[in-house]
Parts: structure tokens; sequence; C-alpha cells
């Protein structure tokens, strides 16, 4: 599939256009490298918000541009976020804050070794996984938000999700929920904007999934783990996670293959239920 174009490097590619630069011209007037204008571009470096404004002003875009670009940057800023804080200040809060960061993406690949990533989750499965982490009102409104994130799939992005059987298998909520769960992943698999991958128990593998991870684009990744969430944008790491991507790739079945797969699972919760 072609890289895809997200909105911020489409529109910073459009200003710079209208304004009639070359790359190297608008680079050296925002006091950038011309390959970080370039890179900004197609996708492949989130540049800081000081960095986004500086182009604005060279394109002399409109106000209501720039701020609306400065804001997209802003939120795809490195960060770590604390599980202490999150449950503080309310579990809605991150899910808007990812929910902006996926619409900043062209392109959204993810890797769930033992849940169902957020995108394709079910309320039921939501509010399952949510538990008694959370009171009753903040888990409502939390589980509305992550059901809000999903009318991103409503859109032209690109969305690639690897799951492991396991994640499958984990039975959050009782059979009766994990069957809603696995007939929503078939509906989704058959998007066109959606390929689902599993990777099946059956299948021998010579690499580790350590933890669930998302990459925005070739510029972002976001990963959890028991006591915080993690936005990365450093080009490294971020290198590291699409390599950790392709070598994950051998392994995984999609399409048919992937249907299959949840189909011989539905079975066996339907019948437990």
């Amino acid at each position: 599939m072609r890289e895809p174009t997200n909105e911020l490097s489409a529109t910073l590619r459009r200003l710079r256009k209208d304004a009639g630069l070359s790359g190297a011209e608008a680079a050296r007037r925002a006091g950038l490298s011309q390959p970080k204008v370039s890179r900004t571009e197609t996708g492949t470096f989130m540049p800081t918000p000081e960095q986004v404004d500086a182009l604005c002003q060279v394109y002399d875009a409109p106000t209501e541009v720039r701020k609306g670009l400065v804001g997209m940057a802003r939120e795809v800023q490195e960060d770590r976020i604390s599980a202490r804080i999150v449950l503080e200040r309310g579990g809605w809060r991150l899910q808007e804050r990812i929910g902006r960061i996926e619409e900043v993406a062209g392109r959204v690949r993810s890797v769930a070794p033992t849940l169902v990533p957020g995108l394709l989750q079910t309320r039921g499965y939501a509010e399952a996984l949510f538990g008694e982490s959370l009171t009753h009102d903040d888990r409502q409104r939390t589980v509305d938000a992550r059901m809000m994130r999903q009318r991103l799939l409503d859109t032209q992005r690109e969305f690639t999700f690897v799951l492991t059987e396991g994640a499958l298998w984990w039975n959050m909520g009782g059979a009766r929920v994990m069957s809603q769960q696995l007939a929503y992943l078939d509906e989704v698999s058959r998007r066109d904007n959606v390929r689902l991958g599993v990777i099946p128990w059956s299948t021998p593998v010579t690499v580790p999934v350590l933890h669930a991870f998302d990459l925005y684009d070739s510029r972002a990744v976001l990963f959890g783990t028991q006591t915080a969430t993690a936005l990365v944008t450093e080009s490294r790491e971020v290198t590291d996670y699409e390599a950790h991507w392709a070598e994950l790739q051998p392994f995984v079945s999609y399409g048919d293959d992937a249907r299959a797969i949840l189909e011989r699972i539905t079975a066996v919760y339907q019948n437990a239920g």
C-alpha cells in the first residue's frame, strides 16, 4: 500500500507550495535543515510545536491554520503519563488525547499480544477491561471516549492490527462478551482500510513480543506499562519499533486465514456460553 498522507504533513506541504518555496528555501528561512522539512512532509519526522510554528510563519499561514497545526504537533510531543495521574485526572482524558494523536496520523499500526486494541474493542469488552479501576461515572466516560476514537475507522486512514492468538483467548468479560468481540473483529477485518492479522499459537516464531505498541506513521510510538503510558518520537527509537514490526510480519496470518482463527475461537466461546 502507498504511504498515506496525514493532515499535518499534507497541510505543511500545501502551505509551502502555495508560498512558492522549495524545501531548501523553506528550511533556510525557518532555521531547519532541508531533510527535516522533507521528512516532516513525508510523515517520517515529528517536528516540535516550535518548528511547526516557524514553518507556518515562513509560509504566512492564516492564524487559525497555524494554531491548529501547532496543536497537532503538541499532542504528539514525547511524553510519559503516570497511571496514577491518569486515575486522578480521569481515564477519559487519556483516551481523548490518544484519539487526537490518532487523528494526526495517516497510518496506524498496532501490535497487541495480550488484549484487543482499543480501536477494535466493543463496548462490553472495554467496560470489562476497565472494571473496578475507575469510578462508575469515570468508567462510562472513559469507555465513551474510547468508542468515539473508533470513528477514525470510517476515514481514509490506513490501519493494520496484529494480535496474538493468546489475546483472543484472554476471556475478558466472559464468553458472551468475547463472542461479540470476535464477531466485531471479523466485521472490521473486511473494511478496505483495515488489515487484521493474527499470530497463531501453532506458528513457530523466533521473535518475542514484550508489550503492545502503536506506530503512528513513521514518527511516533505509543505503548503502556503497568504504571505509565509513554509516547516516543525520538527517531532512533521509532526506527527500532518499525524494525520490530517488520520482523514480526512473517509470522502473521492475514485475511481469510485470520478470520478462520476468529471463527475457530468463537465456536469455543459460543459453546461455553
